[in-house]
């Protein structure tokens, strides 16, 4: 299928990605586990998730291996790979274009749009728990696709509270509760908070030279983009030419405030950001203090 494994998407602490050929000529994204990577138990769980989802912003699962030690996940293939090569900057030389904003909010809506479908349109509800931009894949239509269900949890609709004996997550997109209990519950609300910071994300990698303060590159930029939405300031966003930017700033920082309560759930996300802008107000401010930057690993999902 993948003629030995020879064209590589990809690296992730899982395994690696490669790009493979059915019989009927449809592409396929093959995804080999490492054989000691928690045996097995990431495996089953992104199989048991992802089999009860058909949803146009999930990644259709076509298939599995599980031969003794061996274990392989079949996806549909995506042309244009992951969200992070286009919104980074270090990656974005190595792409032809940058995404327009009204792709990126479309992007933004989409995402949303498939995090209501796991937490509302299932018969079960599904939390993600790994939101960020390496696990948003886009085909060739650069519609956005969720992947990567490793470290999904299933409850019941009725039910949103999770009980969770280690945290998980990648840091930088983690929500404060769920290495912390202090911070409030483990629920549906944890997804909203890692979603708020990717759409930062989204919006982060588009900042004008021209508008930063003094040693700007040292300030975490949630916290940054904060003060210059409560002081009615230039947003100082490259091309930033309507409404759509203004409203992905804006919602993303009501989902990322501390308290899990405070956060919209992902329904409520959706109508903000497909609502006016007259109608969103000025969010509290998340941060108790100016907080460091976090080191963020795009790359590989941790357990800590």
């Amino acid at each position: 299928m993948t003629n030995s494994f020879k064209h590589k998407l990809g690296q992730g602490g899982y395994g690696g990605v490669y790009k493979g050929h059915l019989l009927d000529g449809r592409n396929v994204a093959v995804k080999v586990l490492i054989e000691s990577k928690s045996n097995g138990e990431e495996f089953i769980n992104e199989v048991a998730s992802i089999s009860r989802t058909s949803h146009v912003n999930i990644v259709t699962l076509l298939g599995f291996c599980f031969e003794g030690r061996k274990r392989a996940l079949i996806y549909e293939f995506m042309f244009n790979g992951s969200l992070e090569k286009f919104i980074f900057e270090n990656n974005q030389s190595k792409t032809d274009h940058k995404l327009m904003w009204e792709a990126l909010y479309k992007i933004a809506i989409g995402i949303a749009r498939g995090l209501e479908y796991l937490h509302h349109g299932c018969n079960t509800r599904i939390l993600h728990f790994d939101i960020k931009p390496h696990n948003i894949l886009l085909d060739e239509d650069f519609c956005p696709k969720i992947s990567d269900f490793g470290l999904a949890k299933i409850c019941s609709k009725k039910k949103s509270i999770v009980s969770m004996t280690i945290a998980r997550g990648t840091i930088g997109y983690i929500a404060p509760e769920v290495f912390c209990r202090n911070f409030g519950i483990v629920s549906h609300k944890s997804d909203v908070y890692s979603y708020g910071m990717m759409v930062l994300d989204m919006t982060g990698g588009r900042i004008n030279n021209n508008v930063r303060v003094e040693n700007s590159n040292e300030i975490y930029f949630p916290h940054w983009i904060y003060q210059r939405l409560e002081a009615d300031e230039e947003l100082g966003l490259e091309g930033m030419t309507n409404e759509c930017v203004k409203k992905m700033v804006i919602v993303s920082l009501w989902c990322i405030q501390t308290n899990p309560s405070d956060r919209p759930t992902i329904s409520r996300v959706v109508e903000m950001l497909e609502g006016s802008l007259e109608s969103l107000q000025i969010p509290p401010n998340p941060f108790f203090t100016s907080p460091e930057p976090p080191a963020k690993d795009s790359t590989t999902s941790v357990a800590f």
